[in-house]
């Protein structure tokens, strides 16, 4: 089916699923999921698909073997678009807050961290930097777990300190619930913001690589 936009039944779900997260909530309210957030994020999938690659819709169960927090069910649906490499992609959100969309790199080993720093630090940093502050002037905040300290095996007055600092980088918009969200819109919005943050994504999927 194309994709016509979330419906208000989407975040109503969610508000519900915040305040009541059972089994009995959950089966009570499935066909709202499968009809108000299933359907239109796997509809949106498609619809992007031939431009950013397959997606993956994540499970909304929780995994709660090692948690303390033992609610079954995750409060957002999210969806993700990889690389052929597998490091960086998209990624984009329906929960209680509105719709959330974004992309970019998050390491998933020490391994890719010390490829990111070390192609930052080589010849493919001064592209990377222009990267970056490209998305920093048209507002976006660049995001991700990063340290306080000059990285282990670089120089204290290194040009692009900055950015060896981070371990990851990420650009995350919240959209909300506006208007638009409950149309063809909404698919366009992603879109958009996806296509601003496709540079990052292949650099990191050039440089950095799997795991």
């Amino acid at each position: 089916m194309p994709f016509r936009g979330f419906p208000e039944a989407a975040f109503t779900f969610y508000e519900g699923l915040e305040a009541d997260n059972s089994k009995t909530y959950w089966q009570d309210h499935k066909a709202t999921y499968d009809e108000a957030v299933k359907a239109p994020m796997e509809a949106l999938l498609e619809e992007l698909g031939p431009e950013f690659g397959e997606g993956k819709l994540f499970r909304p169960y929780r995994d709660i073997r090692f948690s303390a927090d033992k609610t079954p069910y995750k409060t957002h649906q999210g969806a993700f678009i990889g690389t052929d490499v597998g490091a960086g992609g998209y990624y984009v959100e329906v929960s209680a807050g509105g719709l959330l969309a974004g992309g970019g790199f998050h390491a998933h080993s020490a391994d890719q961290t010390k490829r990111l720093r070390a192609a930052i630090d080589g010849p493919a940093g001064a592209e990377f930097e222009r990267i970056i502050g490209s998305l920093s002037e048209a507002g976006h905040e660049i995001r991700g777990a990063r340290v306080s300290t000059t990285p282990r095996g670089y120089a204290k007055d290194h040009p692009r300190l900055e950015l060896l600092r981070h371990r990851e980088f990420m650009v995350l918009k919240r959209f909300g619930e506006p208007a638009w969200v409950g149309t063809r819109r909404a698919g366009t919005e992603v879109e958009k913001l996806w296509r601003q943050i496709t540079p990052l994504v292949d650099w990191v999927g050039e440089h950095v690589g799997t795991d």
